[in-house]
């Protein structure tokens, strides 16, 4: 079973899946201005945080089992479910895997999309320096996750946010981003799932693909798409917008594209 920590007293069930090189510590600001009709279930993925690594290669697919397995222990069975990067990537997975679950999926910050071959490429040159220099890498990557014009503004939180991605097991993250290599393409998730999807993107990502994301978005009225003004890290960069659209959109109808 994975770590977990509850909050709120909500009807609503909120899972929140954290991203790579993060855990539950990262939505304490978002949390602040999220409706207090949400219960929050954060929960740490394996390998971060309090939670432990539980395979040589993580798969989405694991984790999505994880997830289920620590969700069925609280005894939660139908749940609106919320990932940041890799956590949306296994939001995805569990979608395809057990849509009877959830009442809603939202990508955070995420894409449908596999890795180009570029990326694969990245990632396995990444391998070596997670394992022996995991430090340097955690405080040379994390900038990359913010808007660059706005990196000055920025500068305490990213040092939280170093300080977070330095308590990951550095077997752990390497795990995960073996499993990311290998994750597929689930834009047939999207294609398919009958529940409401929530999409909210930055328009400055330097790890997703935010224009080809919105672009290629299938065309079914249960898609909903925000871009807003940052980075990778709305949580962090614009935690108030982005709990606001969580609160009315998991809550109420709105239209269905907005950029702000």
């Amino acid at each position: 079973m994975l770590h977990y920590e509850i909050s709120g007293n909500g009807n609503e069930n909120l899972v929140l899946l954290h991203g790579f090189l993060e855990n539950s510590k990262i939505w304490v600001e978002m949390e602040k201005t999220l409706s207090p009709k949400f219960k929050l279930i954060k929960i740490d993925l394996p390998g971060h945080g309090k939670s432990p690594k539980i395979a040589t290669v993580q798969s989405m697919e694991l984790m999505a089992e994880e997830v289920l397995n620590t969700l069925e222990h609280l005894e939660i069975t139908k749940f609106h479910l919320l990932g940041h990067s890799m956590g949306g990537y296994i939001s995805l997975a569990f979608a395809e895997l057990f849509p009877q679950y959830l009442k809603s999926m939202t990508l955070f910050f995420s894409t449908y999309f596999a890795d180009s071959q570029e990326k694969k490429e990245q990632r396995k040159k990444s391998y070596r320096i997670i394992e022996d220099a995991f430090g340097h890498y955690v405080n040379a990557g994390i900038p990359n996750y913010f808007n660059s014009y706005e990196i000055g503004e920025m500068e305490t939180t990213i040092h939280l946010a170093k300080s977070i991605g330095l308590e990951t097991d550095n077997l752990g993250a390497l795990a995960c981003a073996k499993g990311m290599v290998e994750r597929k393409d689930r834009t047939h998730v999207l294609e398919q799932f009958e529940e409401k999807i929530l999409i909210i993107a930055g328009k400055h990502d330097n790890a997703v693909d935010t224009v080809a994301m919105i672009k290629n978005l299938p065309e079914r009225s249960n898609i909903k798409s925000y871009i807003l003004d940052c980075g990778h890290s709305g949580h962090w960069e614009r935690p108030t917008i982005c709990a606001e659209i969580i609160n009315i959109e998991l809550l109420k109808h709105l239209p269905k594209k907005l950029v702000l």
